[in-house]
């Protein structure tokens, strides 16, 4: 006889860690009825000290996260008590849990502000999340309240040594942008050059320590309660992101590392380093016009083709996974602009360098591999490869992530499933439980997660822009294969490579292009028999009559 996991009994370890968390949150979230000010509020007081500052601000922000992460537990253990997992009763019942969780989540976002931010931003941008959470947390993308500027000055005299008025000839206090860890002030240096200075927000080092240490623990604690949600990966990941990008000097670095790599592509612009005027928590940058990546309103006031636009975007991020394999990983529309100035009529200006990824050579390869065996529908090589990226058996989801069909499918490469793949995947899809999705994100290389968010963002804005996924199709396999002739030495670059080396590749893209060309006029030529035959019998029915 089975026992169904809704009736299994907790150990009694593990029902005192939930009652702790839940009796913990409820007692200190009394604290938010006290209105307690803002962190940046805190900063610019003299009551306390810094680090007491913090520390009663930390109590405050884990106190919410503790009540809402055992709301949460709470709200899934008993809503879900007794259904069999197979049933239709418990996937409309868990679906409306992760509806009412996500709000929750968002909630507590909006609240904590800073690293919980960039946490539930970091979460939403993950396509292997429910998308009950991605969609919720996706407004997040947008949320930023400056702080006062007489904390941000204080944070710009301590770093640069010396009054602002020394510097600059003018120094806009109201800030042109503000995120979740820091903000961004024009201004105008002593020699009349126009520069954006990113200011770190104050105290944020120990605060990510505390948030962090909480946000470690909840995560554990969910674990012990329903082992098959396993969020370690996600903190680990997101500990590593937020780690390197608090550390403007490293963000200044990648600017200068992904300028180099752009050099002999003038339709990309990255803002220079002002190096005497950046330190770890101050960046100083050129400044550079331009609207939003998915402002269409502009590119229809200046006559930019939105589907060039997102041509140009495919074709930059593919460069930087399967040539450069050196990635941005926060590709939000916030962070790349289009300027009206360039070779074909507009440019794309790539800001916020923080969180970038170094691919392991050995993985650059095998994605590579990977995109070229997925448009020439290589099933077989699918497989190996998945092998490779330690997934195994779920491998077989790959053409479902990255291209929207299933291994077996016969649909033109970009035509979307059929009716029939979309219903056999559907039903295939409904065997697989939480543990499964833990399993694969957890045996996933940590270099594939971040081509997992970055693509995710990506695909995103090249649908805001209205543009095929033919495009992104075509870009990936043209880059995949050029990626595929480099030699392992990631100091050269592909533009100098033997006339040989290039037409190899050319070919061996045009054979990859002929393919999908190949597959897309199949496909039209059946939709074209089975609109005949319609017509034929709706002719001979009407003859009959």
């Amino acid at each position: 006889m089975t026992t169904s996991k809704q009736n299994f009994k907790f150990p009694a370890k593990v029902r005192t860690t939930f009652y702790v968390i839940t009796a913990t949150g409820l007692t200190l979230r009394a604290a938010d009825y006290l209105n307690f000010p803002p962190f940046c509020s805190l900063n610019s007081s003299s009551f306390f000290p810094e680090k007491i500052r913090a520390a009663i601000h930390a109590v405050f922000r884990s106190s919410r996260a503790i009540s809402t992460i055992g709301f949460t537990i709470a709200d899934y253990k008993y809503s879900l008590r007794g259904l069999p997992v197979d049933s239709e009763d418990y996937r409309g019942k868990l679906s409306e849990v992760h509806l009412r969780s996500a709000n929750r989540m968002l909630k507590l976002c909006e609240t904590n502000k800073g690293f919980y931010v960039k946490a539930g931003q970091f979460v939403a941008a993950l396509r292997q999340v429910p998308k009950e959470y991605s969609s919720t947390l996706s407004s997040l993308q947008d949320q930023a309240i400056p702080c006062h500027f007489k904390a941000i000055k204080e944070v710009l005299v301590s770093n640069l040594g010396q009054d602002l008025s020394k510097i600059y000839l003018s120094f806009d206090e109201q800030p042109i942008a503000a995120a979740s860890i820091a903000q961004v002030h024009r201004a105008i240096l002593k020699d009349g050059q126009e520069v954006a200075i990113k200011v770190q927000y104050p105290g944020l080092e120990l605060q990510m320590k505390i948030d962090i240490t909480t946000m470690s623990f909840l995560s554990k604690s969910v674990a012990l309660l329903f082992p098959d949600y396993r969020f370690d990966w996600l903190v680990s990941e997101f500990t590593k992101a937020i780690s390197s990008e608090l550390d403007f000097m490293q963000e200044a670095r990648n600017s200068e590392r992904t300028a180099k790599n752009f050099k002999n592509k003038k339709i990309v612009r990255v803002p220079r380093i002002f190096w005497e005027f950046t330190t770890s928590q101050v960046l100083t940058m050129q400044f550079c016009r331009g609207h939003k990546v998915d402002d269409m309103g502009f590119f229809k006031e200046m006559g930019i083709s939105p589907i060039k636009v997102a041509k140009t975007l495919v074709e930059v991020f593919a460069e930087m996974i399967f040539i450069h394999g050196f990635v941005h990983g926060d590709p939000h529309p916030g962070n790349i602009l289009v300027s009206p100035e360039g070779p074909n009529g507009f440019s794309l200006v790539l800001l916020d360098h923080g969180i970038y990824k170094q691919l392991d050579e050995g993985f650059r390869i095998d994605y590579c591999q990977l995109w070229k065996a997925l448009i020439l529908q290589d099933s077989l090589q699918v497989q190996q490869l998945g092998e490779r990226f330690n997934v195994g058996k779920y491998s077989r989801y790959f053409p479902v992530i990255f291209i929207g069909r299933t291994i077996d499918s016969k649909s033109a490469l970009g035509s979307g499933m059929s009716a029939e793949e979309k219903r056999i995947l559907k039903q295939e899809l409904k065997s697989l439980k939480m543990e499964d999705i833990s399993s694969f994100m957890e045996s996933l290389p940590p270099d594939f997660l971040t081509i997992l968010r970055t693509d995710g963002l990506l695909r995103s804005l090249v649908s805001k822009l209205g543009a095929p996924q033919r495009i992104r199709l075509l870009t990936y396999a043209k880059y995949a294969v050029y990626g595929l002739s480099l030699k392992s030495d990631p100091n050269s670059g592909y533009a100098g490579k033997a006339a040989f080396s290039r037409l190899k590749t050319n070919v061996s893209y045009l054979q990859s292009r002929l393919i999908i060309e190949g597959l897309e006029l199949l496909s039209w030529m059946e939709r074209v028999k089975q609109f005949l035959r319609t017509l034929c019998r709706k002719i001979l029915s009407a003859a009959l009559v």
